[in-house]
């Protein structure tokens, strides 16, 4: 609001004497007149955001069984590998005995069947045996060993199996809703709850071509922009944020692309689904201002009037860039040198019959 005032004041100095400016038909009038303000300026525009975590998992349950205990809370900050549940084991502690004595018997198989190949193979040189008889022992050990494989990828499944029992925190971060209490019983795959990185956190909001291109056009240097972030309550983040990065294409529906923006956020304020505001400001360069006041609009198109050097009145469409509440940044329809009537606007529209 002080920028406007201000703008507003240098508009009154620039404000130019009164003149005549003859009307046909009518007597003469007098009108202020003024010349557009031309000023480098910043114009800020605001985006609803959708706040997502950096990181944020559900956690599930990898097998079936019944929670024997739950070793956090809700709300509650853990550590990466820390166990958050425990599910009923004795099944898997069991399959996993069976897999390791299935293991061992396949490995005392093994051992005989190698030796007697070497006896077969020791008769074979003396030609006692056959040839064949000295082939079936090398088929058996073949086969043995590729038991053997099969007995240790059952142990190791079983293994795997009895440490899902354990569900351990897979980075740092903060417990959501905790569903299931103890002695629910859990399918593979139930949702336990969902663990939050709240360290840092992306605002996601969507922007009109015109903007991402301004925006395009704006970045110097590929450095990424600051910009803030108003919160639900209306109060703006205490740390501004950077925009990281865009999506590849727009969205046909709408016409818009999404940008995401990263704030930090050390004191935990921000949470994963929460909304806000991010607003984006832009620097205009040599930006040609005039007051609302001084405009009208016929058909949803801008106009104002021009005074040319023999004080004659003509209507001209203008093309304004940016809004303010009471000022306007135009982009086409007037020069710096062009004069235009600046208070009064509505008695010249009574006068020459404008609706």
């Amino acid at each position: 609001m002080k920028n406007i005032a201000l703008i507003l004041s240098l508009f009154a100095i620039v404000v130019l004497a009164a003149c005549s400016t003859k009307i046909q038909h009518q007597k003469e009038e007098k009108f202020k007149v003024a010349s557009p303000l031309v000023k480098d300026t910043v114009y800020t525009s605001e985006y609803v955001a959708e706040l997502n975590a950096i990181q944020n998992v559900e956690i599930r349950t990898r097998i079936k069984g019944y929670i024997e205990t739950i070793r956090v809370d809700e709300g509650q900050n853990v550590k990466k590998g820390q166990t958050l549940f425990s599910v009923s084991s004795r099944r898997y502690q069991q399959d996993l005995r069976k897999a390791k004595a299935n293991l061992k018997s396949v490995l005392a198989e093994l051992k005989s069947a190698e030796i007697e190949l070497e006896s077969s193979r020791t008769l074979l040189k003396k030609n006692i045996i056959a040839q064949t008889e000295y082939d079936l022992a090398a088929a058996k050990v073949d086969a043995l060993n590729a038991k053997l494989e099969e007995a240790e990828s059952e142990e190791a499944q079983a293994k795997l199996n009895l440490s899902f029992a354990e569900i351990k925190a897979p980075f740092d971060g903060i417990i959501n809703r905790i569903p299931y209490k103890t002695g629910s019983l859990v399918e593979e795959g139930t949702l336990l709850t969902t663990l939050s990185n709240n360290k840092e956190v992306y605002a996601y909001f969507n922007v009109a071509e015109k903007d991402y291109l301004d925006y395009v056009i704006t970045k110097g240097g590929g450095k990424s922009k600051e910009v803030d972030l108003v919160l639900a309550n209306g109060s703006v983040y205490a740390h501004k944020g950077i925009i990281e990065t865009t999506e590849s294409e727009f969205d046909k529906s709408t016409g818009n692309i999404a940008f995401r923006a990263k704030f930090p956020n050390p004191e935990q304020i921000l949470k994963h689904g929460a909304t806000g505001k991010v607003q984006v400001s832009t620097a205009l360069k040599n930006a040609m201002l005039i007051s609302q006041k001084s405009t009208f609009e016929i058909q949803g198109n801008v106009y104002v009037y021009v005074v040319d050097k023999n004080n004659v009145v003509q209507m001209r469409k203008i093309t304004p860039t940016v809004r303010w509440p009471h000022l306007y940044a135009i982009g086409a329809g007037l020069s710096p040198s062009d004069k235009f009537i600046y208070e009064g606007i509505q008695r010249v529209k009574e006068v020459r019959g404008i609706k």
